[in-house]
């Protein structure tokens, strides 16, 4: 099969199941540094916003690889970037079992992060290559494999903890990721062809002369979009386990909760695709953010047990399909040979916001001695993305859209 006939046939949704497991895999790095983020903070003797901080530079290496990873990406094919990945992932996990402070688990968790970007941004990226109709759902689908992680990962992980402490565990991730990832980048060797991809070409160019921005100015807005939307996405799940540590309820029911957090995200990522496939990515990312905004809005009144995990899950079914929309977006207005590089760079600004966000909420929490204001600046953040996705439909030539979102 060739050409434009391969786009949304059962070999791209093969791929696609690949790519979902891919994701899975390689995204653990994101995950399982917020889980040993207590035992560090009490092996250390550190306080929370200095524990933050392996979070905070594990982020950074992730929001670079993002970039560097999709221009690998555009000139080499996916199967090369996770063949490099999966051997830094391991690299980083097997480096951080021989670190005795919190700068040398900072810089293993440099290369965690940078590694693991090409199991986010790169990978939905070439899954949006083999889909034209259903690519909404397919990259909801391929990112919601970084909300599996987060949900898989720490329940996996709590009970090695507990045993054996947090070196173990970041051994037995090191072995995990270089045994599986290596054979499963061989599967993904095929690239799309070249007249699928003149194809896609085709249609973003009708599609970006209904938008009244450039290319450049675009991108940039959804940067800053990302950025705000995720500073406000960080303090919930970078801190939910040391959130209800300080409440007394202690880590495990935090990672509980982050695994709840994270299966609505899920749920959430394929409804966004879903709904980006009808509306379009601008009127879905609206939608979501707001959700997201009411959402954080929650935590503030309520702190009890039970009303903390209902809250988890709504947080979640509600910002679950924000970043990847951003990767829709990209891929309906703008070129198709730049696509690994403008997501990367996009997504590199949503990284960021989760890395600042992580550790601004840790330092707020430090100042204040609770979490209350950091909540307060999430939700503040937040109307900043809320802002331009609306300027973005108000400059929207699209008329249809504006309408479906008017109705939505």
């Amino acid at each position: 099969m060739t050409g434009a006939d391969i786009l949304d046939s059962r070999i791209a949704w093969a791929r696609l199941g690949i790519t979902l497991l891919v994701a899975t895999i390689g995204n653990v790095g994101l995950w399982s540094i917020i889980v040993v983020m207590p035992s560090v903070e009490a092996e250390f003797g550190i306080g929370r916003a200095a524990a933050s901080v392996p979070y905070t530079v594990t982020m950074l290496g992730f929001a670079v690889g993002n970039v560097v990873i999709g221009r690998v990406l555009d000139r080499f094919g996916i199967a090369r970037a996770l063949v490099g990945a999966a051997l830094t992932i391991a690299a980083g996990y097997g480096l951080s079992t021989i670190t005795t402070g919190v700068a040398g688990l900072a810089a293993a968790q440099a290369l965690i992060g940078l590694g693991t970007a090409a199991c986010f941004g790169p990978l939905a990226a070439d899954i949006s290559h083999w889909f034209q109709r259903r690519r909404g759902i397919a990259v909801a689908i391929a990112a919601s494999g970084n909300y599996l992680a987060g949900a898989v990962w720490p329940m996996l992980l709590a009970g090695v903890l507990e045993d054996s402490g947090w070196r173990t565990v970041n051994l037995i991730l090191a072995m995990t990721v270089a045994g599986t990832l290596l054979p499963l980048a061989v599967l993904l060797r095929r690239r799309v062809p070249a007249e699928a991809q003149a194809h896609s070409a085709r249609i973003a160019a009708q599609q970006a002369r209904s938008i009244a921005f450039s290319p450049r100015m675009l991108t940039w807005l959804l940067a800053a979009a990302g950025l705000g939307c995720c500073m406000a996405m960080a303090m919930p799940q970078v801190h939910i386990v040391s959130f209800c540590a300080d409440l007394g309820y202690g880590p495990a029911v935090g990672a509980e909760m982050l695994s709840l957090m994270l299966l609505g995200g899920v749920v959430s990522r394929i409804a966004s695709g879903w709904v980006a496939d009808r509306l379009g990515g601008v009127p879905t990312l609206l939608i979501g953010a707001t959700l997201q905004c009411l959402a954080l809005m929650l935590y503030l009144p309520f702190d009890s047990l039970v009303s903390l995990y209902v809250v988890s899950a709504i947080f979640g079914l509600s910002q679950g399909g924000l970043v990847p929309t951003y990767a829709i977006i990209v891929r309906e207005y703008l070129p198709p040979r730049e696509a690994g590089a403008r997501v990367g760079l996009v997504l590199m600004a949503t990284i960021l916001g989760m890395a600042l966000g992580g550790w601004m909420s840790g330092l707020i929490r430090d100042l204040t001695g609770d979490y209350h204001w950091a909540f307060v600046n999430g939700i503040a953040w937040n109307l900043l993305t809320i802002g331009v996705m609306i300027v973005l439909l108000w400059r929207s030539g699209d008329p249809r859209r504006r309408g479906a979102t008017a109705v939505a």
